[in-house]
């Protein structure tokens, strides 16, 4: 018994009318006018050309800004760590304010005003903090609070200053603000 390998030729027929409706008609052909599509195309690369030099031209304006930002900022590593120093050198200062005819008073009177040139030129500014002032979390550091008369948040004492990079912080003030003084425990 051997299995009949030919198919009938209605088994390739397809079964629904409707296919073999489409199936017999060809698809219609749009008519494409060749100077619109020229056209289209040319606006579209229009477009692309446009997007593109607009995108170049605000990674240009990025790139100029980082640049600026970078050397404006390029110091600053150096500053911070150069204003340990000038803490310990206004310390001495202080200490050799006491004669203040020797020689190593005006000496380190002289060192101390270049440094404020130099720091001046350098772009670096002194925050200005005065004691009675209200406490600035945008400028300044409260290291320690005490009991006081005076209103919540003003400030005591100034123990370190802070400086200012051409408008940015390089480093806040740190000072003692006060606080309410604790209500006395009532008496039984």
């Amino acid at each position: 018994m051997t299995k009949n390998k030919h198919k009938h030729p209605e088994e390739d027929l397809p079964q629904n009318p409707e296919e073999t409706a489409a199936a017999d008609t060809p698809e219609p052909e749009t008519a494409v006018d060749p100077a619109a599509a020229a056209a289209e195309e040319l606006q579209k690369w229009r477009d692309t050309a446009l997007r593109t030099a607009a995108e170049y031209d605000n990674y240009r304006k990025r790139t100029v800004k980082d640049r600026e930002e970078f050397a404006r900022y390029a110091n600053q590593g150096l500053l911070e760590e150069l204003l340990p120093i000038l803490d310990n050198f206004a310390m001495g200062m202080q200490m050799a304010s006491d004669d203040t005819k020797s020689m190593i008073y005006i000496g380190m009177n002289m060192v101390q005003k270049q440094l404020a040139d130099f720091l001046q030129n350098q772009g670096v500014e002194l925050i200005p903090v005065e004691i009675g002032q209200p406490f600035d979390h945008n400028l300044q550091e409260a290291i320690q609070s005490e009991e006081s008369d005076q209103p919540e948040g003003t400030i005591l004492r100034i123990i370190r200053p802070g400086y200012t990079l051409k408008g940015r912080l390089l480093r806040p003030a740190n000072v003692v603000v006060a606080q309410r003084p604790a209500d006395p425990a009532p008496e039984a």
